[in-house]
């Protein structure tokens, strides 16, 4: 065992908040992220230990392959507290652990948790002494009957993979058991000239001898100027838990307006005993109002806001969902690289970073539940999921990206609408002022009828059809809705970018192991262009913005793998379709020579294609002028360009705001 002194750091909020210092902080949080001692509990492997650090998974090496291992886990490590620190009392918090822990301490059971994507928290203070602890975490990633995903096409990797963190707070504090969650709830009302806030702070009282305790609430701009604040009190004595609302008026209120305007607030929460101040907390909120429309869509302050949305998984090659606080910053930079404004984070919940990260980017966000392909109906799997959505909803509360939570995804088997309508319920009841959706791909399921809005996922010119049907299948499916307006949850089409073709006109088989770069563009160009025209479609969202692992695939060359994403696994290469929806949704000049990669050519006449949306676009090869092109938008197309034998230069030049910007490449004639 390795002894890791814990060194304690002011912490001005967790979960939902950005950090600021605040003065005298009273609540303290560290992570424990380094020397952990890990063993497998695999055959033979009982007595092997080796030290990793925390986050971690098991499967970083073996999650692309089909018999990846699925089974048990332990962690220990030694935490040393200091007398000081048993002034205060002490809490564990775990980000996410897959998908079942049970956490030790000195051999006592402190607690378990069913569930691979929530955080999760406990207080050891009854078990925690002065000196070395030994905490130990059994985790398992087996399938379970009870514990969704039972179905899924993507890796469940196994582990402590987000981070755990050490929290010291005062006897009577707001509280982290309420789920896990801040503690704070921001519930709001947005009008064109004010805002009405109602904050509820949920107290843990462990003060013996305490007659009233107070909850002051401000709000502060981004300036740092004070512009609301109010203060509840209640009798406390004897009183082990106690809710506290706050109702506050923010007039003439900068609004969060998406990508145009992240505007956020913050809400700085105090717990008193008379004038002592006995905990601080900071959400980071931003006021909006939302609502989808029949015919215009999705409606953001008072504007229609068409969502052009990509999904996203987490993993990582060599990481798993082990990622760092840099794989989320550069999965953001990415997604806004590309322009989108929204992105659907599936198919369960994603890390609180990456939530703040939405909130501070302006991208709407759709959350969900890991409810994928099949459900059980029993009263243990029900529990699960009523209480992984309650997670979901409460320590997400607060975040202004969020616009609707998720129910389910592609339930296609079974009666499943009375499990649906006990999850909307839920919902609804947890958070009124939120959007429920699904993501259904089967026509006229009962439990299609049950959320708020809808959402379909559709593979046209990839499982079936051709893209061209896109149009078609919108309008049915918005038929079937009631005509209330859809979203396209789902579409897309794979790409390995090593593969090419420039003559090929049949549709690649999906699970074939040939996967043109070239088709998947083809693909997203027809179905876009078919959901931008539809006003009745509020949103859509890319599968995927990223290439993941998918232990059970074998295609498209690339064993383990999903291939749809927009760009490589390893994020190091933007597929063509990248720069596709790029040219149509960023604000940034663009020009890309697409099949740039097709670098050995057998054909010395040749069509160029071109994404930009620049307003003018000129094509040279080898130096010489290519004339016009047939231009459908972004996309710009020179038929019949002759090639020379050996090498050639390919040169495009647009022209915008008086400005030039250019792509270049070289193909080989053989």
């Amino acid at each position: 065992m390795n002894v890791l002194k814990v060194r304690l750091v002011a912490l001005a909020m967790f979960c939902a908040c950005l950090s600021v210092p605040v003065a005298g902080q009273l609540r303290q949080q560290s992570f424990l992220s380094e020397k952990w001692d890990f063993r497998l509990d695999k055959d033979g492997r009982e007595d092997v230990w080796e030290q990793v650090d925390v986050p971690h998974t098991w499967n970083a090496k073996d999650g692309t392959s089909p018999d990846y291992y699925r089974g048990d886990g332990t962690y220990r490590y030694t935490l040393s507290v200091s007398p000081a620190m048993m002034k205060k009392r002490i809490f564990l918090r775990f980000e996410a652990a897959s998908q079942k822990a049970e956490v030790k301490l000195n051999g006592q059971e402190v607690g378990e948790h069913v569930g691979g994507f929530n955080a999760f928290c406990f207080e050891i203070t009854p078990y925690v002494h002065s000196g070395e602890n030994l905490l130990e975490v059994a985790v398992s990633n087996r399938k379970e009957l009870n514990i969704a995903p039972l179905e899924g096409d993507f890796t469940v990797f196994g582990g402590i993979y987000r981070p755990v963190s050490l929290l010291l707070l005062p006897k009577a504090c707001i509280t982290p058991l309420d789920y896990a969650s801040s503690g704070v709830y921001v519930s709001q009302q947005v009008g064109e000239r004010r805002a009405d806030l109602s904050v509820v702070t949920k107290v843990d009282n462990g003060l013996k001898r305490v007659k009233e305790l107070s909850v002051k609430t401000d709000v502060f701009d981004a300036a740092g100027k004070l512009v609301a604040t109010a203060t509840t009190s209640q009798a406390a004595e004897g009183q082990a838990r106690l809710d506290f609302t706050n109702r506050l008026t923010v007039d003439n209120p900068m609004l969060w307006d998406g990508r145009k305007s992240p505007y956020l607030y913050r809400v700085f929460v105090e717990l008193k005993r008379g004038k002592e101040v006995l905990d601080t907390l900071s959400q980071y909120v931003g006021l909006r109002s939302f609502r989808v429309d029949t015919e215009k869509g999705f409606i953001l302050n008072g504007k229609p806001y068409k969502i052009k949305g990509v999904n996203r998984h987490q993993d990582r090659p060599d990481k798993g969902w082990a990622i760092s606080s840099a794989d989320h910053r550069e999965d953001m930079s990415l997604i806004k690289e590309i322009g989108a404004n929204g992105i659907r984070l599936a198919h369960y919940p994603h890390s609180d970073e990456f939530y703040t990260l939405c909130d501070r980017e302006g991208m709407l966000v759709w959350a969900e539940i890991p409810l994928v392909g099949k459900a059980l109906d029993t009263p243990e799997f029900t529990e699960n999921m009523k209480t992984e959505l309650t997670e979901l909803i409460r320590q997400n509360f607060n975040h202004p990206s969020i616009f609707c939570w998720s129910l389910c995804n592609e339930l296609s088997k079974g009666d499943v609408k009375g499990l649906i309508s006990e999850l909307n319920d839920v919902s609804h009841r947890e958070d009124p002022g939120r959007l429920t959706v699904l993501a259904a791909n089967v026509e006229k399921r009962p439990e299609n009828a049950v959320p708020d809005i809808m959402a379909f996922n559709t593979y046209p010119g990839w499982y079936w059809a051709e893209p061209s049907e896109m149009k078609s299948t919108l309008e049915r499916w918005n038929r079937q809705c009631g005509n209330k307006g859809i979203a396209v949850s789902e579409y897309g089409a794979g790409a390995n970018v090593w593969h090419h073709w420039q003559t090929g006109k049949k549709t690649p088989k999906a699970d074939g192991v040939f996967h043109p770069e070239e088709w998947q563009a083809t693909v997203h160009e027809q179905t876009y262009d078919a959901i931008k025209r539809s006003g009745f479609a509020w949103g859509s969202f890319v599968w995927n913005m990223f290439d993941f692992a998918s232990a059970s695939r074998n295609e498209g060359d690339m064993p383990g793998m999903n291939d749809k994403g927009l760009v490589s696994y390893d994020r190091k290469i933007r597929k063509d379709a990248f720069y596709f929806y790029q040219s149509e949704w960023s604000e940034e000049p663009v020009v890309h020579i697409a099949s740039r990669r097709d670098v050995a050519r057998r054909d010395s006449l040749t069509d160029v294609k071109v994404y930009t949306n620049c307003e003018t676009i000129r094509l040279k090869v080898n130096g010489k002028e290519c004339g016009s092109p047939e231009r459908n938008g972004s996309i710009c197309i020179w038929r019949k360009v002759g090639l020379k034998h050996g090498e050639n230069q390919v040169e495009a030049f647009g022209q915008r705001g008086g400005q030039e910007f250019s792509d270049r490449c070289k193909w080989v004639l053989f």
